[in-house]
């Protein structure tokens, strides 16, 4: 063999190897990039932002479990075949302290891995909730080895009573203790790291860090390092974005801040006062702080989307009567400032101005997510979902105690959910989206005031070349029979003069939109279906009586539906 063959052959294995890790390394690197692909994630479409999982677009319909149903998989055995029967895909379920780390550093994820197993059969995605070192503000979701040291895990202390020296101890951790800090995000990052190792497929879309978290029953923690907190400065980004922000900053927290000096410098109570509102702010800034902590540690783990949700509270009541310095709405910018890691800020509202509350939410840096919406039973909560999603682009909404609820409770849900999950296709599509100078999607229900009044007046909206003016009183059904709360529906343009139009309990009109005054009519209306491969199945079409001879749509009080309709114009 001469001596080139050699060298040949002496070159083939080192030419060999170095493709070899080369393959191997591209390999790994298309893993990573796969994983972190498939990973579920939020994505930005014009002015909406939408949860991304398997690498498309999903709504979430969700439905929140009790308190304490995911502690026990023998308990929710029966209920997750109802649960997949109501048209959910997403079950939100708490996972708590006490329960995955019953002793310092031994971690017990079995309830984490039975919820996995469960949510898989029934093929549904899970939200996790964790109820760490707060739950609805008291802490009674965390370890033993946590509630009877309250050395090392001190407790908050209220407001001193007239005449005593110090507070009163509450069964609420203290936000200002390091060590509880970091317990709490220790556990949470193992559960983070745990769903990293177990769950590769993405059932977990999204964590709640925390939950309902805020002080009680006084405006701000009270104690040695409380007190040496609020005798401290404010901190200076938090001042640099009420500085910079303007009008975009929530209009109570600006006007507050601008009633003491809009100082750019100072301790809590000479820039924001030493009254109630002004101690909520500086509790707001310590929760979120410590939020962020815990947050950050979990992502460092598995960065899945994280939020927090948030109990709201009624007109007229004083910080601490609620739970004081949540992500309440005046407190939106505090908590963005302090915790920038969290993704999202939702609300749980139980109130009835449902769509004023949930608008509060909807903001250029805050997609809304809907975790909590009153109780399942509630029959304006169906409404309330074709609104969020169609007004506010909502990526997901989720009534409470949805394991409990009734068969007439079911059944509307099952229904809502229903014609939603059909209609994501279009609805994820239209999200952000703008046509024509008008928007391609938009939602209606009646506004509802704190108290209950019901306003049922019709509202207008443009939507692409075509003003819908949509009204919430059934003209075939008497008045006195009607609970316009729960009727409400959404719109959206799937081409030039042709929508769909989705709810229950409306009557749409029309008219062309700008300078066009000619007149608008039916072309067709089509009441019918998206089958599961998305295919529209028509069933009845409706140009004679039932849109009174061409003159609206009506989609009636008494179920959920769909019409497919197109316009026309003529003079």
């Amino acid at each position: 063999m001469d001596q080139g063959s050699l060298r040949n052959r002496a070159r083939r294995p080192r030419q060999t190897g170095a493709a070899a890790v080369g393959l191997a390394l591209a390999a790994l690197l298309l893993l990573v990039q796969g994983a972190a692909a498939g990973m579920p994630r939020l994505e930005t479409q014009g002015s909406a932002r939408r949860l991304v999982v398997d690498g498309e677009p999903m709504l979430v319909l969700g439905g929140e479990l009790g308190n304490s149903s995911a502690s026990s998989q023998a308990y929710m055995a029966k209920y997750w075949p109802k649960l997949k029967a109501m048209n959910l895909n997403t079950v939100l379920a708490p996972v708590s302290w006490e329960l995955i780390e019953p002793k310092e550093g031994v971690y017990d994820f079995s309830s984490v891995d039975g919820l996995l197993r469960d949510a898989r059969a029934q093929d549904m995605r899970l939200v996790l909730l964790w109820f760490g070192a707060w739950k609805n503000s008291m802490s009674t979701y965390v370890p033993s080895w946590v509630k009877r040291d309250d050395v090392r895990f001190p407790r908050a202390k209220s407001a001193p009573e007239p005449g005593q020296a110090g507070g009163v101890s509450q069964e609420i951790l203290s936000a200002f203790s390091v060590e509880t800090r970091d317990a709490d995000a220790r556990a949470y990052a193992a559960l983070l790291a745990h769903l990293k190792a177990v769950d590769a497929r993405g059932t977990v879309l999204m964590v709640q860090v925390e939950n309902e978290v805020g002080m009680l029953p006084s405006a701000r923690e009270w104690g040695p390092e409380a007190d040496a907190a609020w005798a401290g400065p404010v901190p200076s980004e938090l001042l640099e974005r009420l500085a910079n922000g303007g009008e975009a900053i929530e209009p109570e927290l600006r006007a507050l801040w601008k009633a003491h000096g809009a100082k750019t410098s100072g301790a809590w109570a000479q820039v924001f006062g030493d009254g109630d509102a002004g101690q909520e702010v500086f509790t707001a800034w310590f929760y979120a702080r410590y939020v962020e902590a815990v947050t950050r540690a979990g992502k460092a783990a598995y960065p899945l989307p994280m939020y927090v949700n948030v109990a709201l509270n009624r007109t007229g009541k004083a910080p601490g009567e609620y739970p004081s310095g949540g992500p309440l709405p005046h407190l939106i910018d505090v908590w963005k400032t302090g915790a920038p890691s969290v993704d999202l800020i939702s609300p749980d509202i139980y109130f009835p101005n449902f769509s004023d509350l949930a608008g509060r939410y909807k903001r250029p840096d805050n997609a809304l997510f809907i975790p909590e919406a009153n109780n399942v039973g509630a029959p304006e909560t169906p409404a309330n979902a074709f609104y969020a999603i169609g007004e506010l682009d909502a990526l997901g909404f989720s009534p409470f105690q949805v394991e409990n609820a009734d068969d007439t409770a079911q059944a509307a849900v099952t229904q809502a959910y229903g014609v939603l999950r059909r209609l994501a296709p279009a609805i994820l599509a239209a999200q952000g989206q703008d046509s024509q100078g008008g928007c391609k999607m938009s939602g209606f229900k009646p506004r509802v005031l704190e108290d209950g009044t019901v306003l049922d007046a019709p509202v207008s909206q443009t939507i692409g070349d075509y003003r819908f003016t949509v009204g919430f009183l059934d003209p075939w059904t008497p008045k006195a029979d009607q609970k316009t709360a729960g009727h409400g529906g959404l719109i959206i343009q799937i081409g030039p003069e042709e929508y769909l139009m989705a709810g229950r309990g409306l009557v749409v009109t029309f008219a062309g939109a700008g300078d066009d005054l000619a007149l608008a009519g039916i072309d067709s209306a089509v009441e019918g279906v998206f089958d599961a491969q998305g295919r529209w199945v028509p069933g009845r079409v409706l140009n004679g009586d039932q849109t009174h001879q061409g003159r609206h749509i009506r989609l009636p009080p008494d179920q959920f539906q769909i019409q497919r309709v197109k316009l026309y114009r003529y003079r």
